[in-house]
């Protein structure tokens, strides 16, 4: 194998990684927030090479998010291992802004990783970030962030341990506040892990921007009292931000077979320039090791605790998986793995693979700012630099229908190259792009009254029937539509766009977002008669 992995492992959006082996089998699952099914998970055998082999939460019964705002829904899932069965537990937050979060935290297991996943076991709704810990007694123990949300007191205020009857079903026993956090604050992600006679407890702090870090702090009992690590902080790149990973933290740490440590965290990986994320916060690898004291160290970070672009690899054979396809032509009346959609348990309400064979057929739903049933399918952005194409045959009768090409981060965050219909009936192909501004509804007029949106024009007329192609070119932070009626002879529509609004930092701030870019293909209809768009391929080709 290779000296060396490059990180992240897995790029594009795929926060907040939480991982277990099992035997020489790893397993990484990450957050998915308002994305379709919920929690992804991906597999390996050599820590470099990945591929996606489960989204567990793919039903109604496991999850419905319907109604959950941006940067909401599943929130930091806890992946583990232990009586041969697999251990999830995930949280579907409800509320993101002002006081409270309305976070609901459940458990759902499976002795398979890919297989049919229990019925969900409620947890609590004390807080977010929660993770189950196995100890070497039988007995098993759950941890998560408390939120306070009581005037004047800080809403990280600390970290629960209450202990988790199998028998029962449900959280038994005293809840107690183990961790209070260091100086830095925003206490969250805790993992548990025993080692030595001690328990470690492993933390995120600083906020998920670009002063995030991990700390860990130890004690000879469960319940505490946890000393901090003298070294301040495992992991963390706030105090340079110079390095190619930023935003470094919220992690998990495990062995290989062969007893190396390592551990996986949440990365960032900013443009240069407007110093934002499309990417989003992806997931990356450290090599670590223990100290003679019984502290953990990054291996070649000594005493700083920096993330590293180029880490050691274990010592494993190498094991790479097929390359995943470039270009999907809809031919399977299942969705290609790459795709996800927003927030529904019932996408075959707005789509389908067989009423049109070798087509993706999107009946127009609500906006393209609803929380509830979009229309829209997507995957992720995992390069800086990309083309996205697909082939749309759609015949509007209202201005309130359209259909298209989609470059989004969330409701107001996105670039949307689209057809629909003027007054008269007459097709045409525009841009409308929203840049996720804060004070729109104050201080934006565009055109007539108050929008979000802007439009560009201008409007490139359409023959009134007839496929019609579109295509993103994506570099950094420029993004250029073209379209064409042939596939061959493409026609790049006048509008230089910013593309690094499509990210965690733009609109409201650092830290106001926290999933990443997708691209793909969207349909609306808020005349309710849910026209249909038919889609004939979809590829991304990185650059």
């Amino acid at each position: 194998m290779s000296k060396t992995i490059t990180n992240p492992i897995l790029p594009g959006f795929n926060p907040d990684p939480s991982i277990v082996r099992v035997g020489d089998d790893f397993y990484c699952a990450t957050s998915t927030f308002e994305w379709y099914p919920g929690v992804q998970i991906h597999h390996s055998k050599d820590l470099k090479h990945w591929r996606l082999v489960s989204r567990p939460l793919n039903r109604k019964s496991l999850l419905d998010m319907r109604g959950n705002p941006d940067s909401c829904g599943i929130w930091a899932p806890c992946l583990s291992y232990s009586d041969g069965q697999f251990y999830l537990i995930y949280t579907d937050v409800k509320r993101f802004d002002g006081n409270y979060k309305d976070a609901h935290n459940y458990l759902t297991t499976c002795s398979e990783i890919d297989g049919e996943w229990s019925e969900p076991v409620y947890m609590n709704s004390s807080g977010f970030d929660p993770s189950l810990f196995h100890d070497d007694d039988g007995r098993k123990w759950f941890v998560n962030m408390i939120w306070d949300h009581r005037h004047k007191r800080h809403p990280f205020a600390g970290i629960y341990l209450q202990e988790y009857s199998v028998a029962e079903q449900k959280l038994v026993g005293e809840k107690k506040n183990i961790f209070k956090g260091s100086a830095l604050g925003l206490t969250e992600a805790p993992h548990l892990y025993k080692r030595n006679g001690w328990y470690y407890l492993l933390t995120a702090e600083g906020g998920t921007g670009y002063t995030h870090a991990m700390t860990m702090a130890r004690s000879r009992s469960l319940g505490g009292p946890y000393e901090l690590d003298p070294q301040g902080y495992l992991l963390t790149a706030k105090d340079h931000q110079d390095l190619p990973l930023q935003r470094c933290g919220h992690g998990d740490i495990f062995d290989t077979p062969q007893g190396e440590t390592y551990l996986v965290h949440l990365s960032g990986r900013p443009l240069r320039g407007p110093r934002r994320c499309p990417l989003g916060r992806e997931t990356s690898l450290q090599k670590a090791h223990w100290t003679e004291d019984g502290w953990c160290r990054l291996v070649g970070a000594e005493g700083d605790g920096l993330p590293q672009l180029h880490v050691p690899a274990p010592d494993l054979p190498e094991h790479p998986w097929p390359e995943a396809d470039s270009r999907h032509d809809f031919d399977s009346a299942e969705l290609p793995e790459a795709f996800q959609w927003l927030r529904t348990p019932e996408p075959e309400r707005f789509m389908s693979l067989t009423e049109r064979p070798g087509f993706l057929r999107l009946r127009g739903k609500e906006s393209i700012g609803s929380w509830f049933e979009q229309a829209l399918v997507a995957r992720r952005q995992v390069d800086f630099n990309f083309t996205a194409e697909t082939c749309l045959e759609f015949s509007p009768e209202t201005f309130q229908q359209m259909a298209g090409l989609v470059c989004y981060y969330n409701t107001h965050k996105f670039h949307y190259l689209y057809i629909s219909v003027d007054e008269q009936g007459r097709r045409f192909i525009d841009i409308m792009s929203c840049e996720g501004r804060a004070d729109w509804v104050l201080n934006y007029p565009l055109r007539e009254g108050h929008t979000d949106i802007e439009y560009f024009d201008p409007r490139f007329a359409l023959p009134e029937q007839g496929a019609v192609y579109l295509r993103a070119d994506v570099e950094g932070a420029a993004l250029r539509f073209a379209w064409s009626l042939d596939g061959q002879q493409w026609m790049q529509l006048p509008v230089h766009l910013d593309y690094s609004i499509v990210s965690d930092e733009a609109g409201k701030g650092e830290g106001a977002s926290f999933t990443g870019a997708f691209v793909g293909m969207c349909a609306q209809d808020t005349s309710g008669e849910n026209c249909p768009a038919d889609f004939d391929y979809f590829s991304y080709v990185a650059k």
